[in-house]
């Protein structure tokens, strides 16, 4: 065997060992998100609360209790999360949303939400519905509203066009 093979076996070889690798530990990391799952629905409460302020931010910064930043992990402790501040009853407090719904609670209303201790898993409102934010558009959704815009123009211009030439046959 010459010596480029043997270099290419050596790598794929190394490739399916890391995607066997990889493979075992989604497994593993998906029943642990499934058990954590399972404890934040147990301890699940509704509660009513008025939404002052939200934004994302790091941890250390969000006026968490300091048991909470004690159990974060130090790398997570840098990263920044949704962090939501709400009056509930009488207290404000502040308190860590899914990021899956931090974008649909609304700023100065009052909804209905469901929290977990301080983890804030279900937003409803509390006088009718939600306004559902509109998401990022993407590159090509901007790219194909630019286009639709700029044929519409023309057509329009082509259009006033005809009716110019067909206004200048008519009078000779």
């Amino acid at each position: 065997m010459s010596t480029p093979t043997i270099v290419i076996l050596i790598i794929l070889a190394v490739m399916i060992i890391g995607l066997v690798v990889l493979y075992f530990l989604g497994k593993k990391a998906e029943k642990k998100k499934a058990e954590q799952d399972e404890q934040l629905a147990a301890a699940a409460q509704t509660v009513s609360m008025l939404i002052i302020d939200k934004k994302r931010m790091p941890i250390k910064d969000a006026g968490l209790p300091q048991a909470v930043i004690d159990q974060t992990p130090k790398l997570m402790r840098r990263s920044k999360l949704p962090i939501v501040k709400a009056k509930v009853g009488p207290k404000i407090m502040s308190l860590i949303a899914d990021e899956a719904i931090f974008d649909q609670i609304p700023l100065k209303k009052e909804v209905k939400a469901t929290v977990s201790g301080i983890y804030i898993t279900k937003v409803t409102g509390l006088r009718g519905p939600l306004d559902k934010p509109e998401g990022k558009k993407s590159w090509r959704a901007r790219l194909r509203d630019k286009a639709a815009k700029a044929n519409a123009k023309l057509q329009e211009q082509q259009k006033e066009m005809a009716k110019e030439t067909g206004k200048g046959k008519k009078k000779k």
